[in-house]
């Protein structure tokens, strides 16, 4: 049986599962590393590309992924040549984004730019997500060794031969894929608490590391998979009810830490 001969709730719920995993994932070494704020900013960014993909006609998702990674491009050398930390660079581009995205965003799809809308997600999306995900969660992997060191220690991984600048940008750039995939289940400006929040949860209940990073991957799906058959059910948006759900969750998870 064909993926696309599945209902489109079905397709919905494939999608969303797969990214709240992804995003739980690589929100687990944001929270970690205390850049919970970016996963938000750089969400932002990718709006003046929505708004030219709409212009120029083509598909969104091209223009908010060509932004996000020109931003990260942006921040990644300002980085290396400044003194400033990678937070500041970004809160400053993703605050001229917005406007310049505000701006410039066809009026009659800003709110779905803005929020998302699962219900037009396509065979392309669904193709594109399915592939994307477990590469993600690949090189997350391959790079988990000095992400963990560079928090522990920045000289330690000098002392290694670690290229952390390296790393940073490739783990920044798999931020900007998993915003990206996320776009249309929760939009520009909530897909960064999708990131942050499941990790934050997974982070008040963990006993190692490890399962840390897992938890945060399964608290993304629970999340997501809940969010969207909530949000169907009531015939409401999808994007704002996943967040509140992963805000649930949290205080569940919280509620449980303070209980020991």
């Amino acid at each position: 049986m064909s993926i696309f001969s599945i209902n489109p709730l079905g397709i919905q719920l494939i999608v969303s599962v797969l990214i709240g995993i992804a995003a739980g994932f690589v929100g687990a070494f944001m929270v970690l590393r205390r850049m919970s704020l970016v996963g938000d900013a750089l969400s932002h960014v990718a709006l003046p590309g929505i708004a030219l993909a709409l212009i120029i006609h083509i598909n969104p998702f091209l223009g908010a992924f060509a932004t996000l990674v020109f931003g990260i491009f942006i921040i990644w050398l300002l980085e290396k040549r400044t003194a400033l930390p990678s937070e500041t660079l970004i809160g400053i581009l993703f605050t001229l984004s917005l406007a310049i995205g505000i701006l410039i965003t066809p009026e009659p799809e800003l709110l779905e730019a803005l929020f998302g809308d699962i219900t037009k997600i396509g065979a392309g999306d669904v193709i594109i997500t399915i592939i994307a995900v477990p590469l993600i969660i690949f090189l997350l992997e391959r790079i988990y060794k000095g992400l963990v060191l560079d928090v522990i220690s920045r000289d330690m991984t000098r002392t290694m031969g670690i290229s952390i600048h390296r790393i940073n940008f490739i783990f920044l750039f798999l931020v900007a894929v998993i915003v990206t995939l996320g776009l249309k289940v929760a939009g520009t400006l909530l897909m960064g608490s999708l990131v942050i929040i499941p990790a934050a949860a997974a982070k008040n209940v963990s006993t190692s590391l490890k399962d840390y990073a897992l938890l945060a991957g399964v608290f993304g799906a629970i999340c997501a998979a809940v969010g969207i058959l909530v949000a169907n059910y009531y015939g409401l948006s999808p994007g704002p009810i996943v967040v509140l759900t992963s805000g649930v969750l949290f205080l569940g998870t919280l509620l449980m830490k303070e209980g020991k």
